[in-house]
């Protein structure tokens, strides 16, 4: 709902983005203009220099030239001294400081070495150049040639940089702007602040934009990291270039502007839209859906007997969602009794035939057992007794599932320990006494996997009472121990040991067989105290934990 209103502030927000970049292109021509206005007042101050000199430049060094320069540095505030050379570089005469702040501001007395006097004697009009000695003069200086063309001379002025300095006093600079004068290279001769020109020597670069004659107009921060916009132009040649700098626009420059026409009553409107369509959604569908939420919320908890009745006065939109959430309680309440009814008949069938399957497999083993009494055999005997324990087995496990909770699945600890009790019980009348001992922990196994784990231990159990308890008697162990990923079943007997074990036998077989049908492995070792342990390792069923394990129970 917010959403859908916020169109108001968007147009609100992009106007007053629009106005903040007019305000800031405005910013910047209007600094532009400035420094083109500042080069044009410091251009014609120059210029005036220059015209000066180019009208000295023809007369000679007579006994009036000190004078004469000295006179006119006193009556031209914009010179603070005037000195005229020879072909060969030497003063020849100049004017007299009138007092000690301007000693310093005179021109050179040995220029020979010099940039700007070797650019005259190499054929320029007019250079100007940062005065050795003086940072904050400038020399302005004027080629004197013969009749003929020939090198004569040269005739300098030094001018103040301050006299040059553009007024940031400018009504129409943008507030906090500062000023400065460079070099052809980039370099402040003298500004108003110079912290915000010291900026990275890379933005030189704008000085090959004004010497070519249009403005140069670029953004860098200064040296306390604040942004500034700067505007730079040429003021005489290409040795001289005014520099403007104002801090940038930033994001929280719409605060300049109107902020109650630009953002706040904007804000209102959407604030009391917003308000208006709340309450009225409150009252008209918010309630009626947290009405329906909660019915919902019943059924999800399975009680579906539940009816939204109170909706019948809810707008007809409400109403009609109200009765199908009642259709649907209601469909769904008639699956589920059939659901259940067809779950409980199946749960009946497959009792049934679990039962049934159970008394054939007692009756077959009943059978073998009179047909081993009949035999005389003793290898026959074994083998059929060996197949009565193995259907034994099979007929326990549908006998748990049966008389289970779930028949599709049966407790491990119940199951071992009830089949080791009916091993040992099966033979207890036919040998010496064997005492047993069942430590398992339960975990909940389908019939797929409690198959070849109850035949496994059979075979292992029959091992250890042909092997190890026959004709003495002793003690079996039997542990299952779930760890993890990996579950392990040992049975251990206290027997002679390994040395007259079958390694081949027709039971050895059988166990690494079911230990491959469970994705494991079999293995026979000694017992630390004496006797043999059978162990299968095998991955665990994926299925949940029955219990937790107790140390065990005896038979």
């Amino acid at each position: 709902m917010a959403a859908a209103l916020l169109p108001i502030l968007a147009l609100s927000a992009i106007q007053t983005q629009a106005e903040f970049h007019r305000q800031t292109e405005d910013r910047r021509v209007d600094l532009q203009l400035a420094a083109e206005r500042s080069a044009a007042d410091a251009k014609a101050r120059i210029e005036g220099a220059v015209v000066l000199l180019q009208a000295l430049a023809p007369e000679g060094a007579g006994f009036y030239c000190e004078p004469r320069l000295t006179a006119l540095v006193s009556r031209l505030d914009s010179l603070s001294a005037l000195q005229r050379y020879s072909a060969t570089g030497e003063p020849v005469c100049a004017s007299r400081p009138s007092d000690d702040a301007s000693a310093g501001m005179a021109v050179p007395s040995d220029v020979r070495t010099q940039d700007w006097y070797q650019r005259l004697k190499n054929g320029e009009d007019v250079v100007m150049a940062r005065a050795p000695g003086a940072p904050g003069s400038l020399i302005v200086a004027v080629r004197s040639e013969r009749p003929l063309g020939a090198f004569q001379g040269a005739i300098a002025a030094v001018i103040p940089l301050a006299a040059l300095q553009p007024d940031i006093h400018d009504p129409a600079l943008p507030s906090g702007a500062q000023s400065a004068l460079t070099d052809a290279d980039g370099r402040i001769l003298i500004s108003t602040d110079p912290t915000a020109f010291a900026i990275d020597g890379s933005n030189s670069t704008w000085v090959r934009e004004a010497r070519q004659g249009q403005g140069a107009l670029f953004e860098a921060r200064d040296a306390e990291g604040r942004k500034h916009v700067y505007a730079g132009t040429a003021l005489a040649g290409r040795d001289l270039y005014v520099l403007l700098s104002a801090p940038a626009s930033g994001l929280l420059s719409w605060a300049r502007l109107n902020p109650i026409g630009s953002f706040l009553l904007p804000l209102a409107a959407w604030l009391v839209a917003f308000l208006a369509v709340m309450l009225l959604s409150e009252r008209i569908v918010i309630r009626w859906l947290v009405y329906l939420e909660r019915v919902a919320a019943i059924y999800a908890r399975g009680r579906f007997s539940v009816r939204p009745v109170q909706a019948e006065h809810a707008p007809a939109e409400i109403r009609s969602l109200a009765r199908t959430l009642g259709a649907l309680g209601d469909s769904i309440t008639t699956r589920d009794k059939a659901l259940l009814d067809s779950l409980d008949e199946k749960d009946a069938l497959m009792r049934e035939i679990h039962h049934r399957v159970k008394n054939n497999l007692q009756i077959i083993s009943s059978l073998l057992s009179m047909q081993q009494r009949a035999v005389t055999d003793p290898a026959a005997r074994s083998a059929l007794g060996d197949t009565r324990q193995r259907i034994t087995a099979l007929a326990l496990i549908y006998r748990t599932l049966y008389q289970s909770e779930d028949i599709r699945e049966a407790d491990s600890r119940t199951f071992l320990t009830e089949l080791v009790g009916q091993l040992i019980a099966g033979e207890a009348m036919r040998g010496p006494l064997v005492t047993s001992s069942v430590e398992a922990d339960a975990i909940i196994i389908d019939p797929d996997r409690l198959a070849p784990v109850a035949l496994w231990l059979v075979e292992a159990v029959s091992n250890a009472q042909k092997h190890a308890f026959a004709a003495r008697g002793g003690d079996l162990r039997v542990r299952f121990k779930v760890m993890g990923d990996t579950s392990v079943l040992e049975v251990q007997d206290d027997g002679p040991g390994m040395a007259d074990r079958d390694t081949a036998g027709v039971g050895r077989t059988l166990m690494g067989a079911f230990a491959k049908q469970l994705r494991g492995q079999a293995e026979m070792i000694e017992a630390p105290g004496g006797g043999s342990i059978a162990r299968l390792t095998f991955p665990t069923p994926e299925a949940s934990p029955a219990g937790h394990s107790t140390p065990h129970s005896r038979a």
